[in-house]
């Protein structure tokens, strides 16, 4: 009997220690930390509103409309004249176009493709066609694409007041 019980005891213990064996231990992944560089007014990356939010919440503004904010997307295009505006990506396939406080300060030209983060005033406006004609010259449209513009256009606008661009 004492060896039944041995025995038992020690198959007991060999398949508990085989069944602990068998335990995954999952480590979480470090958190990568992001690096960002900074332009204009001191800003901080947290509570910034993704792209999704930023598009839901141009959506329901009307021309003249305006919201302080923090958001956060990918950049489509830059002026390539000076830096000094930049136009940012939405959900829907609109874009925002973004200009600085006080032309206070300007993008590298070459960040298209980058997300970044702007803080500021968001609103909704109408751009007379001059306006948009010279942002397409500054972009580096053809004369002929840029006689083909004669109407306002409602666009989405933003004047940031910092900007923080992800270092890649």
């Amino acid at each position: 009997m004492k060896k039944i019980i041995c025995i038992t005891a020690l198959l007991s213990v060999f398949v508990a220690c085989k069944e602990e064996a068998k335990k995954e231990t999952v480590v979480a992944p470090e958190a990568k930390e992001i690096s960002y560089a900074s332009f204009g007014k001191e800003i901080k990356a947290d509570d910034a509103l993704s792209s999704a939010s930023m598009t839901a919440q141009y959506e329901k503004m009307e021309v003249g409309d305006s919201i302080n904010t923090k958001m956060k997307a990918k950049v489509d295009a830059v002026c390539q004249a000076k830096g000094c505006w930049m136009k940012l990506n939405l959900d829907n396939g609109e874009q925002v176009m973004v200009k600085f406080k006080d032309y206070g300060f300007f993008m590298p030209k070459n960040i298209a493709g980058q997300e970044v983060i702007v803080n500021g005033k968001a609103y909704v406006n109408e751009v007379p066609v001059e306006e948009l004609r010279h942002y397409a010259a500054d972009a580096g449209k053809t004369e002929e694409e840029i006689a083909q513009i004669t109407a306002a256009e409602k666009t989405y606008s933003f004047e940031a007041d910092g900007v923080l661009i992800v270092e890649e």
